[in-house]
């Protein structure tokens, strides 16, 4: 029936769901798991959780997470960890948020299982991090997980539906814009298909659809590009870029709304805290639960199909966003270097962009 939502609708529900702190369930066949997000969780539910008959619940964690609090990760990138009786809502914060880590060092011990399967903790887990919430969440495993839902109203998700990477975009409207320093141009706003975060498109000029053309992939930064911050070089590279595609007389920026590397202004943000506890970028991700870098840059490669460019020069430093496009079907012809923004703030995030993300400054 086409008034039902369809699989990625049902996924963009759930994100929703899970930041609002409600459950949502993920089911195989009729058995699964309730699926709640550790930071989100209230009291009350996680009573609610622990009190369906025949229900085993446990957190699920990262690995990289899981190394922070000396848990063994029996599942490779997951760790089970098992809820002592009395564990409440701040157990579950403290074990999901690094932010006391330093002052509260001793959360354990803590007990991982070793045997059964993880799948259903491993989709958790990416549910929870495309909601832009931390790598932490409480999986309640039933057999009725299918009848639960329906009974209680809440999204379910098949499990083989519920990863479903959105890289669709469709476009939305394109206007013009006159820059200060990129002169003419037009803004073009793209929306996924699951109706999820849109992304942005800046033409400049009238670039030539059947030559390379002058582009760059960027990240949103709202601390840099927004407020001028001196922890990154984000601000001053999407500058250089406009100013670069002026004097190039054409070019397209793409402006991809994956702040913080993919984990969201709000992770961004713990992570400058860990930052100022003495943690480089990519250890305060980590200690976070997340990757070294979650973003996705088929996204930007889906826009420059949109838009009908095949080719083009690539203004960056980072070898992964050119990899990521030719392996998408673009064309890059030449890696422009983008050397700008650097200050005695960001020295040390410069250096670890080189020596552990691989970028070539």
């Amino acid at each position: 029936m086409s008034l039902a939502p369809s699989p990625v609708e049902r996924l963009n529900r759930a994100r929703a769901d899970l930041r609002m702190g409600l459950p949502v369930a993920l089911v195989q066949g009729e058995a699964g798991a309730l699926i709640t997000a550790a930071e989100a969780l209230t009291q009350a539910r996680l009573s609610d959780l622990r009190a369906l008959p025949g229900c085993h619940t446990v957190l699920a964690l990262t690995a990289h997470r899981a190394r922070t609090l000396k848990a063994r990760a029996y599942d490779g990138d997951v760790a089970r960890i098992a809820l002592p009786p009395d564990a409440g809502t701040d157990w579950l914060r403290a074990l999901a948020d690094p932010a006391d880590d330093l002052s509260r060092p001793m959360k354990g011990p803590l007990m991982t299982l070793r045997d059964g399967s993880a799948d259903l903790h491993r989709v958790a887990l990416t549910l929870v991090k495309s909601a832009q919430l931390l790598p932490a969440a409480l999986v309640t495993e039933t057999a009725q997980a299918r009848a639960l839902a329906a009974d209680l109203g809440l999204t379910a998700l098949d499990l083989a539906d519920a990863t479903i990477p959105e890289t669709r975009l469709s476009p939305v409207i394109a206007a013009r814009v006159p820059m200060r320093l990129a002169g003419a141009g037009r803004l073009h706003v793209f929306r996924p298909q699951d109706g999820g975060t849109e992304h942005y498109a800046v033409e400049v000029g009238r670039p030539d659809r059947h030559a390379p053309v002058l582009a760059r992939l960027h990240s949103a930064c709202f601390t840099g590009d927004v407020l001028g911050s001196l922890k990154c070089d984000c601000g001053p590279q999407l500058h250089a870029a406009l100013a670069a595609m002026q004097a190039a007389g054409a070019g397209v920026l793409l402006y991809l709304n994956q702040e913080g590397r993919g984990i969201g202004l709000a992770n961004k943000m713990r992570a400058y805290s860990l930052q100022d506890q003495g943690f480089d970028t990519v250890q305060a991700n980590h200690r976070l639960g997340f990757e070294d870098d979650e973003r996705d840059f088929r996204l930007g490669a889906e826009l420059l199909h949109r838009m009908g460019f095949a080719q083009v020069r690539l203004l960056t430093n980072n070898p992964a966003k050119v990899a990521m496009l030719e392996k998408s079907g673009i064309a890059v012809t030449d890696r422009v270097p983008l050397r700008v923004g650097e200050t005695p703030e960001n020295a040390a995030y410069l250096a670890t962009k080189a020596t552990k993300s691989g970028h070539l400054l």
